[in-house]
């Protein structure tokens, strides 16, 4: 392709191709919907004379290059919503006619794992649909309300990745289709990028490495999307939410403890209940009539504490925090390793303050999370999250005006990289989510920033104010690392499991060069002086060879690893091997050391949090 084009067209436009190449292998395939996604695109499709394989990627993309080869024209026409309804019963296309007899009834058509601007079926917020648009290149025509390309000869490289399982309408009570994704980009070059990265992440897997790290398990009968985390994987969950405490900590918050269940009654005052009604875990009593849930959020337990007693003005702010586990009832077909669970623990953080504060408590936390993210080494922008013109928003537009401009003005004064996304705001308010770039280039959005004038008013929560009077605080949601399950996922896979010493869970192994007495006898010495400085360390004293020790250790990904031999008993002195990504650039690590010197530098880098060896 000699010149760019737009990249929304193209992927839109490559699933239309993809579409009526699968057609043309399988004609008695019947096709759901077909939405461009982030980097490519993807059709969900029903075929029921062929279960895909892997394989048949090959020959779907071979039909698919003959049509771009043939450089069909993209045309588009309108029809009266009746006849659209016989063209897809003539075409026996039943979940095109399902859509739109969703449309000709109520003017929009729903999707529970899509929004609404990434449906790639026609959609309308009017109530009453009169024509719907088409899209024909060649012999094929699909129900679209675009944009595409000119031609399918300007489509530009792109690749068929992976085919996977999809409920239609993210129902699983409904048919299972078989959803086929690409991607597709405007050069040569950055399709070879993405697919060096996509590879890359596939030996980066979270659940693969969990599995070699020894990080989590899961078991059927405890159930799917519950997530058991084994001695070595609590190590590095603790260390994460101990650091989002300590900086919280910091900032002046509270920590609060909350029970994990809760009368319904509370989520119908907050508004939860009627948004997320279907999400709920039900829990019912034995001794009374009462209706309760497992907490599927934290936030109105918090604004209940708050509620507890009178305040004042000069009360505040508050700030309460709670690291604490969430349940969610994700349907099955969703869930996946860490990245999605049932069983959710979050860095939750709630600050009850007045209106002139907000800009002041935002600024703090927004140096909170450039610290852990750089700790992290992670590279943080941030998207702020508005309302659109929908009527599923709560409040008054004038308190929307004012919150979207508190959080504007935060994240110019604070010098954050931004962009706006009109209808990604809670239904309570406008937020701030931060996007973390990883070590292969994915964005993931993970700490946010809430600004919530909904709740506190329909709580009645009050303080007495300078005047006399009694107004409403103002509301802030926030948490540091989201999910902890999820950031685990992401930090796995951003680390390929080689965890900074202060989060590994084991920091440092000892290994015995031979079974002889003062060896095993200085081994031993040398982790219990580890321990007494609140190392991790561990002993291997297995009677192998060396080498088989030493790969053992490499496999775990263990930062600092020593062998003790005669040599270690009579010197006193060490030379560590150090894992590749930890050692300094021109710096020579062959040099022994002290074994009081050695443990001092690693605790140094466990305080420090560093990245690299203090060695």
């Amino acid at each position: 392709m000699s010149q760019k084009v737009d990249l929304v067209a193209m992927r839109h436009s490559l699933a239309h191709i993809l579409a009526s190449a699968v057609l043309e292998l399988f004609p008695d395939a019947k096709f759901g919907i077909g939405p461009v996604v982030e980097n490519g695109f993807y059709y969900d499709i029903d075929i029921p004379s062929k279960k895909l394989t892997e394989k048949d990627l090959t020959s779907i993309e071979q039909s698919m290059r003959r049509i771009i080869k043939k450089d069909f024209q993209f045309e588009t026409y309108d029809l009266d919503i009746d006849k659209a309804i016989e063209w897809a019963k003539s075409n026996k296309q039943d979940y095109k006619l399902e859509l739109l007899n969703d449309l000709k009834r109520s003017g929009t058509t729903q999707f529970k794992d899509l929004n609404k601007s990434e449906l790639g079926t026609i959609a309308d917020d009017k109530n009453k649909i009169e024509k719907v648009s088409f899209y024909k290149h060649g012999d094929f025509i699909d129900l679209c309300r675009g944009p595409h390309l000119n031609s399918t000869g300007e489509a530009g490289p792109f690749k068929l990745l992976r085919i996977s399982g999809a409920y239609w309408r993210g129902n699983e009570n409904n048919n299972q289709l078989q959803r086929i994704y690409g991607v597709a980009f405007n050069s040569k070059s950055e399709l070879e990028e993405y697919l060096k990265n996509y590879e890359e992440a596939k030996l980066r897997d979270h659940r693969k490495l969990g599995k070699e790290l020894d990080l989590f398990v899961f078991s059927d009968l405890i159930g799917s999307g519950l997530p058991l985390f084994t001695p070595r994987g609590t190590v590095l969950r603790d260390e994460l939410s101990r650091y989002s405490n300590e900086l919280r900590l910091k900032l002046g918050f509270q920590k609060v403890h909350i029970p994990h269940i809760t009368k319904t009654d509370l989520y119908e005052v907050s508004g939860h209940l009627a948004k997320f009604g279907d999400e709920l875990f039900l829990v019912k009593s034995q001794e009374t009539k009462d209706k309760f849930v497992l907490k599927p959020m934290n936030c109105p337990h918090h604004i209940k504490i708050y509620d507890s007693k009178q305040r004042s003005y000069k009360d505040l702010p508050i700030r309460y925090l709670e690291t604490t586990e969430v349940y969610r009832d994700e349907k099955t077909g969703e869930l996946g390793g860490l990245s999605r669970v049932r069983s959710i623990t979050q860095d939750d953080s709630h600050i009850f303050c007045l209106d002139e504060q907000v800009e002041s408590e935002i600024k703090h936390l927004i140096t909170a999370f450039k610290e852990i993210y750089k700790t992290l080494n992670m590279k943080i922008s941030a998207r702020l999250s508005l309302r659109d013109d929908s009527k599923q928003y709560l409040g008054a537009m004038e308190l929307w005006e004012k919150s979207q401009g508190q959080l504007r003005n935060a994240l110019r004064n604070n010098e954050v990289e931004f962009y706006e996304e009109k209808g990604e705001a809670a239904f309570y308010g406008p937020k701030i989510d931060f996007m973390a770039l990883d070590s292969i280039g994915r964005k993931h959005q993970l700490a946010t920033v809430q600004l919530d004038f909904v709740m506190p008013k329909r709580f009645g929560l009050e303080y007495d104010s300078e005047k006399g009077s009694k107004e409403t605080p103002v509301l802030i949601h926030s948490a540091f690392l989201g999910s902890l399950e999820r950031f685990m996922a992401i930090y796995i896979e951003h680390t390929y499991g080689r965890f900074p010493v202060w989060c590994s869970p084991e920091q440092l192994r000892i290994i015995t060069l031979n079974q002889d007495e003062e060896v095993i006898k200085f081994a031993k010495d040398l982790k219990s002086k580890a321990l007494d400085v609140n190392l991790r360390a561990s002993l291997d004293l297995d009677n192998e060879s060396v080498s088989k020790k030493i790969r053992k250790s490499e496999l775990l990904k263990i930062p600092y690893l020593v062998v003790v031999g005669p040599k270690e008993v009579e010197t006193s002195r060490l030379i560590p091997r150090i894992r590749e990504d930890l050692k300094r650039d021109n710096k020579d690590y062959s040099k022994s050391i002290s074994t009081d010197e050695f443990l001092n530098s690693i605790v140094k880098e466990y305080l420090n949090r560093s990245s690299k060896s203090s060695l």
